[in-house]
């Protein structure tokens, strides 16, 4: 079952909690921006303070609508599927990456990402250097130059 953040406990996915804290697997869980994630690891389970890690699904077809990173840097590791990006100002400029694909996207940076399949999902690890994950994410009009 997949599920908001405000619904969710997400320390009961931990073990541990001594100095060294696990998930194990930890399940699609959450529900952000069309995009699924498992329990993961940040500030709200393990009391991380300035990182958070987290594997992302992006079913077929799916997209991750226009957003921008506030003041915090992310990358990615692609381990199934191919995304497009489309980025920058008006998000005129397009990478495109596949599995093995490590990505790192800036601060500030406006993107919107593809599912460029219409059967399989786009599976990345995500690590973020801001420990609160997606709260410090804000959307992004396209229109806006």
């Amino acid at each position: 079952m997949i599920t908001t953040e405000t619904e969710l406990d997400l320390k009961q996915f931990v073990e541990g909690g001594d100095g060294i804290s696990t998930i194990r697997g930890g399940g699609s869980v959450r529900g952000w921006n069309g995009i699924r994630y498992r329990a993961g690891l940040s500030a709200k389970n393990v009391g991380a303070t300035k990182l958070s890690m987290n594997v992302a699904t992006i079913p077929p077809g799916g997209v991750a609508y226009a957003h921008i990173h506030v003041d915090f840097e992310v990358m990615l590791y692609i381990l199934q599927g191919h995304v497009r990006h489309e980025y920058g100002p008006g998000l005129t400029k397009v990478v495109e990456n596949q599995a093995g694909d490590f990505i790192f996207i800036e601060p500030g940076v406006p993107h919107e990402v593809f599912n460029m399949s219409d059967v399989e999902p786009v599976i990345a690890v995500v690590a973020r250097s801001d420990a609160s994950e997606w709260e410090n994410i804000v959307p992004y009009d396209r229109k806006t130059l």
